[in-house]
């Protein structure tokens, strides 16, 4: 197994970027496909700027993000890095553990069975 530094982008460093480690993304990767199953969503997109990493979920590509799941380091020893922001920018839940920050979205899997 090879192991490689990523690649900045011209006029930046590697350390600029805030980004979801791998565990991060197996745990939200494993969310989105429970939910793409499901016939709740059906697009991502991954944005990985200087200050936050963020994940967006769409439910058809070309409109705006029905939710966002955003990690902010500057924020860990406050409010929690972690956080889930519903499409009217209202943030659904904040914390320290993104088990449990992923929850709320989780919820919209439960249905009652008539």
């Amino acid at each position: 197994m090879t192991i490689q530094t990523p690649t900045p982008f011209p006029g930046q460093s590697v350390h600029e970027r805030v980004a979801f480690d791998r565990r991060e993304l197996g745990q939200i990767m494993g969310l989105y496909g429970r939910m793409v199953a499901a016939g709740e969503w059906r697009d991502y997109g991954m944005s990985f700027l200087k200050d936050a990493a963020i994940f967006s979920v769409f439910r058809r590509t070309a409109e705006h993000p029905i939710y966002r799941i955003e990690k902010r380091p500057k924020l860990r020893k406050m409010q929690g890095q972690y956080c889930v922001i519903g499409m009217d920018g209202q943030i659904l839940k904040r914390g320290h553990d993104l088990a449990t920050v992923l929850r709320v979205l989780e919820r919209k899997l439960i249905r009652a069975i008539d």
